[in-house]
């Protein structure tokens, strides 16, 4: 989460942005609504709302995941800045992780996952990458899309 935050930080966010990126799993991870309500507490409207429109869901147990991600990639269209400046962080940590891991260990990094296919990852992150490119001119989408590309050069050639 640090790093996520790091990356807001360097995209120009605000403090209260670099907040929701701390906490941007915590409700639809840990507690859902419950958890929601202790961040607004906590942390204030911003925050709250920001955190609220980063989490793909708040049900336990969760929908199936490519109904969710697609669900979420749509909610995306339509939410604010901040939230997309947040999300896109995200994505980015989550993207370079990937593709840390996958020059590792191969193949192999994909047992880790409920889903198997590289293939879905790459269309879930494709997907984001369209509809980031279409609502801001941050850096973080060209990161996003070399990223993307190394990842899926390598996926190919395994």
């Amino acid at each position: 989460m640090l790093s996520v935050a790091g990356l807001v930080i360097e995209a120009g966010g605000t403090e209260t942005q670099a907040i929701a990126a701390l906490l941007h799993d915590a409700a639809e991870d840990q507690g859902g609504e419950e958890t929601l309500a202790e961040i607004r507490e906590r942390f204030g409207a911003d925050v709250d709302r920001i955190v609220a429109e980063c989490s793909d869901t708040f049900e336990d147990p969760k929908p199936p995941r490519r109904e969710r991600k697609t669900s979420y990639i749509e909610h995306l269209k339509d939410a604010s800045n901040d939230a997309i400046l947040v999300s896109l962080a995200d994505k980015v940590d989550n993207a370079r992780a990937i593709l840390r891991d996958f020059r590792g260990s191969g193949s192999e990094l994909w047992q880790r996952f409920s889903v198997k296919d590289p293939n879905d990852h790459l269309w879930y992150y494709r997907s984001l990458l369209d509809v980031y490119q279409h609502k801001t001119d941050s850096w973080l989408v060209d990161e996003l899309r070399r990223t993307l590309d190394a990842l899926e050069e390598l996926v190919n050639a395994a």
